[in-house]
């Protein structure tokens, strides 16, 4: 592996990664965590799952894309806005906390929301960039 890694490659994802952990924060300080759903956490998943399929689409049948637009934005940014491990600890504390019905519910919840947030949002960029 040593001397195949591209050094580019990798700079481009953790600086991605940052600013998107970066983001992530500002929105949960924007979202209050009020009630039994996590919701600044199920905001970021379905918000950048919407941005994903608007990326996606984008620079799949839109445009070519310089070959870091992908790893900078796809896996970096929008990898570290959203998060699937502050997900599943979730579910964990609401079933460890006797509300098995909010966190199968929010178990369930937050995947048809994010994948209809991709499908939508690439829907929605095929129709804005026809």
């Amino acid at each position: 592996m040593g001397d195949d890694i591209d050094a580019t490659l990798l700079a481009a994802i953790a600086l991605g990664g940052g600013l998107g952990a970066l983001l992530r924060y500002g929105v949960s300080l924007l979202v209050p965590h009020t009630g039994a759903i996590p919701w600044p956490t199920l905001a970021v998943n379905v918000i950048g799952c919407f941005l994903i399929g608007v990326l996606m689409v984008s620079i799949t049948e839109k445009w070519t894309p310089h070959r870091l637009t992908r790893p900078f934005l796809g896996v970096g940014v929008l990898g570290g806005f959203t998060t699937f491990s502050t997900y599943a600890v979730e579910v964990r504390t609401l079933l460890e906390s006797g509300r098995s019905a909010v966190a199968l519910g929010y178990l369930g919840g937050t995947v048809v929301t994010a994948v209809g947030a991709v499908v939508l949002g690439m829907a929605a960029t095929r129709r804005v960039i026809g």
